[in-house]
C-alpha cells in the first residue's frame, strides 16, 4: 500500500472518529495504529514516540500556568480584576463588552489558557451582560473572541508547546505575541464601540475610584510582572516562572485577599492536574501521529506542494500556511495541530528563510482564530454552552469579528519588523541576533 493511501486512511479515520465524539487523543491513536498496521512500524516504537512527546522539560510550565489560572478563578480573586476593568472602560460605548476585552487582556497574562479565560469570563460577566440587555449570541461571541488573546500574550500555553516542540525560543514567542495579541484586543474594543449593543451607559469613574481599583487588584496584577520579569532577566525558565507565580498566589495573594480559601488548595491542585492530563495525553498521541506523518514523508509531500506554488517567497509561504492551518484548526485543537505539523513548519521556515519566531507567532494567531471558526470552534462552543445559546447563533454573531483576526494575521505576515521589534529589544538572541564582536550591541539577521 502506498504512503499517500496510508496517510489518507489515517486522516479519514481520525476525522471520522472525531465527528462521532471520540476524544482527540484516541482518534489520533486509532489513525496511528492503522498506519503502523500497514507499515513495518512496531507498536513498541509507537509507544516510545508517545512517551517522547510528553518527555519535555519545557512542557512542565503548562501545569503551573493552569494552576495559576485555577487558583485565581476559584479563590474569587478575579472579582477585583473585573472591578478594575469596569473602572477603566465601563463608561465607553459598548459598556460591558469593552470590560470583557480589557478583563481578558489582564487575565490572559496570568493563566495563558484560552479555556480558562472563557470559563472565568463567562462566569464573571456573562450573566451581567444578559441582564443589561445584550443578546446571548453576541455575549458568547465577544467572550469567545476575547478569550483567544490568551493564545498569544505571555504566558501562552500554545507558545510553550510551539517552542518546546519546534525548538523555538519560548521567551521570544512570548514577546513577539504581545503586538498581535493587543491588536486583537484593541480591535475588539473598536468593534464593540461602533457595532456592539450600547448597553447601560455609565459615568466615567473618578480617578480616586480607578486608583482604588488598581490598589485592590495590585497583588494579582503582580503575576504578569513575576512571569515576564523572571523570564526576560534570565532568572527563571518558563517552568520556574510558573512555580514562582504559584508560590506568590499561595503565599501572598490568597492569604491577603481570601484566607479562607487556603483549605481548598488540595482541590485546586487536583483540578489543575486533571485539566493538564487532557492535553498531555493528546500531546503524546499527536507526537506519534506526527512521527508517522514524517515517516510516510507526508510533511515533505505537503511542503513540496506548497513550494511549487509559493516558491521561496516568505509572504506566499506564510499565506499558504495560514490557509492550511485555518482549515486544520477548524477540526483540531491548537496543541495537536502544532505537534503533528511541526516537521512541515520547519521545512517551510527554512525554505522561505523565515525567522522561526515570526513564523510561530503567525501560526499561533491563526490557530487562535480557528478556536472561533466552524465546525469545531472549541472556545466559541464553550462560550455558547456557558451562556446558554445555540452554537449556530453564536457563530452568526461572531462572523463580523473575523475581520479583526484576519487583519491582525495579515499585519503579522507583512510587517515582521513590528512583530519582532519587542523581542529584538528585550531578548535579541531569541530571534537570531548575536553580539557584535567588534563593538557593543547586536547584529540581527534581516
Amino acid at each position: 500500500m502506498s504512503a499517500p493511501v496510508i496517510l489518507a486512511l489515517m486522516t479519514l479515520l481520525f476525522l471520522s472518529l472525531g465527528y462521532l465524539g471520540v476524544p482527540v487523543a484516541f482518534s489520533l491513536m486509532a489513525g496511528v495504529f492503522v498506519g503502523a498496521a500497514c507499515t513495518d512500524v512496531t507498536l513498541p516504537a509507537i509507544v516510545q514516540k508517545m512517551f517522547d512527546g510528553m518527555d519535555s522539560e519545557a512542557l512542565l510550565a503548562i501545569p503551573f500556568f493552569l494552576l495559576v489560572g485555577e487558583l485565581m478563578s476559584s479563590a474569587n480573586v478575579v472579582s477585583r480584576i473585573t472591578k478594575l476593568s469596569l473602572a477603566l472602560v465601563g463608561h465607553i460605548r459598548g459598556g460591558l463588552s469593552q470590560v470583557v476585552t480589557v478583563f481578558s487582556m489582564f487575565f490572559s497574562e496570568m493563566s495563558g489558557s484560552t479555556t480558562a479565560d472563557v470559563a472565568v469570563i463567562s462566569r464573571a460577566l456573562g450573566g451581567p451582560m444578559k441582564q443589561e440587555g445584550y443578546s446571548p449570541p453576541f455575549v458568547a461571541a465577544i467572550i469567545a473572541a476575547a478569550s483567544t488573546i490568551a493564545a498569544l500574550v505571555p504566558p501562552s500555553i500554545t507558545a510553550v508547546v510551539y517552542g518546546a516542540v519546534g525548538s523555538v525560543s519560548i521567551a521570544g514567542l512570548f514577546m513577539a505575541g504581545v503586538v498581535p495579541g493587543f491588536m486583537i484586543g484593541f480591535g475588539l474594543m473598536i468593534y464593540c464601540y461602533f457595532f456592539a449593543p450600547t448597553g447601560m451607559r455609565r459615568p466615567r469613574a473618578p480617578m480616586r475610584v480607578v486608583a482604588h481599583a488598581f490598589k485592590d487588584a495590585s497583588l494579582p496584577l503582580m503575576i504578569p510582572f513575576i512571569l515576564l520579569g523572571g523570564i526576560l532577566t534570565g532568572w527563571f525558565t518558563p517552568t520556574e516562572a510558573g512555580v514562582v507565580a504559584v508560590l506568590w498566589i499561595i503565599g501572598v495573594v490568597i492569604p491577603a485577599l481570601n484566607r479562607g480559601h487556603l483549605k481548598k488548595l488540595p482541590f485546586d491542585f487536583c483540578i489543575a492536574g486533571l485539566i493538564f492530563s487532557l492535553p498531555l495525553i493528546t500531546i503524546g498521541a499527536a507526537n506519534a501521529f506526527g512521527w508517522m506523518l514524517a515517516y510516510l514523508r507526508g510533511a515533505i509531500m505537503i511542503a513540496e506542494w506548497i513550494t511549487s506554488i509559493a516558491g521561496n517567497d516568505p509572504h506566499l509561504i506564510m499565506l499558504m500556511m495560514v490557509l492550511l492551518f485555518t482549515i486544520i484548526g477548524d477540526f483540531i485543537e491548537p496543541v495537536p495541530t502544532i505537534i503533528i505539523f511541526m516537521p512541515l513548519v520547519n521545512v517551510l521556515t527554512q525554505a522561505g528563510n523565515i525567522n522561526p519566531v515570526h513564523m510561530g507567532v503567525v501560526l499561533i494567531a491563526t490557530l487562535a482564530f480557528g478556536l472561533i471558526t466552524p465546525p469545531y470552534g472549541l472556545v466559541l462552543l464553550m462560550a455558547s454552552k456557558f451562556v446558554g445559546v445555540r452554537f449556530s447563533q453564536a457563530l452568526r454573531a461572531a462572523l463580523p469579528i473575523y475581520l479583526v483576526f484576519l487583519g491582525t494575521i495579515a499585519f503579522a505576515i507583512y510587517f515582521p519588523k513590528v512583530v519582532l521589534w519587542l523581542p529584538k529589544q528585550v531578548i535579541p538572541e531569541s530571534v537570531g541576533c548575536f553580539k557584535n564582536p567588534s563593538s557593543s550591541g547586536y547584529i540581527c539577521p534581516p
